[in-house]
């Protein structure tokens, strides 16, 4: 089984920064993309930025310029940089692994770890 554990949540200020780090344990051959969703009470989940293997990025468009999606892959680590946080940004944010093979064979699979709380508030 593959489990993503995320860190680095909390309470911030506006205009502050925190660094998100999600890291995918188990049987792993390899990773698609890995990416960061989040949701907001009362909201649906929604996309906040995916990086594939090869360091392709892909970001909503109310987070570019301030946040920064990484990689590494011999990790199987994935970080969000967010920076100039606002009162909007605060959500429950998911780490996503997408078409993940446990062996070189075997089916694709996605996964979901169990989200970390952002809030940014004075």
């Amino acid at each position: 089984q593959v489990q993503l554990v995320e860190s680095g949540g909390g309470l911030v200020q506006p205009g502050g920064s925190l660094r998100l780090s999600c890291a995918a344990s188990g049987s792993i051959f390899s990773i698609n993309a890995m990416g960061w969703y989040r949701q907001a009470p009362g909201k649906q989940r929604e996309l906040v930025a995916t990086i594939t293997s090869d360091g392709s990025t892909n970001y909503a468009d109310f987070v570019k310029g301030r946040f920064t999606i990484s990689r590494d892959n011999a990790k199987n680590t994935v970080y969000l940089q967010m920076n100039s946080l606002k009162p909007e940004d605060t959500a429950v944010y998911y780490c996503n692994a997408d078409q993940v093979r446990v062996h070189r064979y075997s089916s694709k699979y996605d996964f979901w770890g169990q989200g970390t709380q952002v809030t940014v508030s004075s």
